[in-house]
């Protein structure tokens, strides 16, 4: 079978993830615990045979990265690409304000988001449709290349949302019943029939559970 093994994983924590604000497409860098996080990755994907990484080029992400394709227990370094398409969701003018904020100031916007209204986007910011066809045809553009390798993607909670839906076939409305924890390691296999689900949500590498925040 021609297949692609792809561990996905989202960038490990911030001091907005802590706050719960909402972080999108800027460029926040991880706080000492996802520093941490991120060091507990590469020491245990150091063992796995990985061709390449890819990741998100927004700080928290590449730093996660880079803690992976270089660790210092790996045999030798990993190529690592920074990738755009890989970026969050964008949520325009509800970037950096907490969750609050939002319910307070902008409650039509915060209504249509927790019901996952597919066509509404924030003021400057992407619609979950837009985020969707842009994360499924990074899938298929960076998976093919890779048929037969072990790869990896580092990128944010918005990004694991939508592959978790892809792999399982949910709805892009349907309610979020998974964790899109910071650091946690996610197993996927991509065929050209498209992704499938072979694990999600593994933090056995972390010593307290894993943070689920919203996809910010």
């Amino acid at each position: 079978m021609q297949a692609t093994r792809i561990l996905a994983i989202r960038h490990g924590e911030t001091s907005w993830n802590v706050d719960t604000r909402i972080q999108g497409q800027l460029d926040i860098e991880l706080n000492d615990t996802g520093l941490w996080q991120a060091q507990q990755l590469g020491l245990a994907l150091s063992d796995e045979d990985i061709q390449v990484v890819y990741s998100s080029d927004l700080k928290r992400a590449h730093q996660t990265a880079q803690a992976i394709a270089q660790a210092p227990t790996r045999a030798q370094p990993v190529p690592l690409t920074p990738t755009r398409a890989l970026r969050e969701r964008h949520f325009g003018h509800l970037q950096g304000q907490t969750w609050a904020a939002i319910e307070a100031e902008w409650p039509e916007d915060a209504k249509l988001w927790r019901a996952r209204d597919p066509h509404w986007s924030p003021q400057g910011g992407e619609s979950l449709w837009v985020l969707r066809e842009r994360i499924a045809a990074c899938v298929s553009a960076l998976a093919s290349q890779h048929i037969g390798e072990h790869i990896v993607w580092v990128a944010h909670g918005g990004v694991m949302d939508v592959l978790y839906r892809l792999a399982t076939q949910q709805d892009i409305q349907a309610p979020r019943t998974w964790h899109l924890g910071n650091a946690a390691i996610n197993r996927l296999l991509w065929t050209p029939q498209g992704l499938s689900l072979v694990g999600w949500g593994d933090v056995s590498h972390l010593a307290r559970a894993p943070k689920d925040e919203s996809s910010v």
